[in-house]
């Protein structure tokens, strides 16, 4: 009897266990209802393959020598599996590239010049310790000097057509000076005159033979890095649709030439409210515009149907 009972026991407890089994490994949670099984599935690390062809507007890349190689390789690997930067890049570029690109294009800069934004900023309105600002990354003195208004109440480096447009005359200078459009780009990091004394202390005449600094002797490398990856994302494994990214959102063009003191009154004259305003408009800097010279300023207004905007 005893015996019995133990047999029946055992018999009971697989049968708990076989149904708490099966309802762990068939009974949906709450986490999965609805979910889509992921793109790709797929957390394996790979080596990569070293593209042919690899250059920045035109100029070679010599990865054929072994630094260079390795320096290439390195970008590469580190923008493949930073994932979660490399997915933002591509959902920006898809929202700001249309606005860069036919700038650049007009001043005979480049389309590949797209990307040095990217590494500058990550397509953001960043701030750096030294004080640079906007997508470009614009000092203070250089704004001011290519013309931008940079102040506590406008700050013109803010605003990415005006950026572009120094950024434009700031390369197409730097490739006057020095030969080369590789050489210009890193003269956007390091200057004008850093990287001519260096090219003539260490008695070379390119980039990619000069040793520099971590920065600027990085720079060229993310920057091609960036263009390979954001021009192949399924070689690189990122899995998108187009609906996915970020949208260029069209505005049209107010122009003021006076003051204004309250801009969150003035953006509901025109269906939106003062937050909406300043994503358009980053470089009004303030809730109100001094213009006590009665400047011309131009801000952007976003087409009607892109925002919902509560009463």
């Amino acid at each position: 009897m005893k015996t019995l009972k133990n047999i029946l026991a055992a018999v009971g407890l697989v049968c708990v266990s076989g149904l708490f089994i099966f309802s762990m490994q068939k009974a949906p949670s709450d986490e999965t209802i609805g979910k889509e099984d992921p793109l790709v599935n797929d957390y394996n690390v790979y080596a990569l393959e070293m593209p042919e062809g690899l250059n920045f507007a035109g100029e070679k890349v010599p990865v054929e020598n072994p630094d260079i190689y390795e320096r290439m390789d390195r970008e590469l690997l580190v923008n493949t599996y930073w994932q979660s930067n490399g997915l933002l890049m591509f959902k920006r570029a898809q929202k700001y590239f249309p606005v860069i690109e036919p700038i650049l294009k007009k001043n005979g800069v480049p389309d590949d010049f797209k990307y040095l934004a990217v590494i500058e900023s990550g397509l953001t309105n960043a701030v750096s310790p030294a004080g640079a600002r906007g997508f470009w990354q614009i000092m203070k003195a250089t704004g001011r000097e290519n013309g931008l208004e940079v102040n506590s109440n406008v700050d013109e480096r803010y605003n990415l057509e005006m950026a572009t447009e120094v950024a434009c005359k700031y390369l197409k200078k730097a490739k006057e000076q020095l030969g080369s459009w590789t050489l210009a780009a890193a003269a956007y990091n390091a200057g004008n005159a850093g990287i001519s004394r260096r090219l003539k202390e260490q008695g070379v005449g390119n980039y990619y033979d000069l040793l520099l600094g971590e920065e600027t002797g990085r720079y060229m490398f993310r920057i091609v890095a960036l263009k390979e990856i954001l021009n192949n994302p399924s070689k690189y494994g990122f899995n998108f649709n187009k609906s996915d990214l970020y949208k260029y959102i069209p505005t049209y063009k107010v122009e003021v030439d006076t003051a204004v003191t309250d801009f969150s009154q003035f953006a509901k004259r025109f269906g939106i409210n003062y937050k909406i305003l300043k994503i358009h408009n980053p470089w009004l800097r303030e809730a109100h515009l001094n213009n006590k010279t009665r400047k011309l300023y131009t801000i952007e207004i976003p087409k009607e149907g892109y925002y919902s905007v509560q009463p």
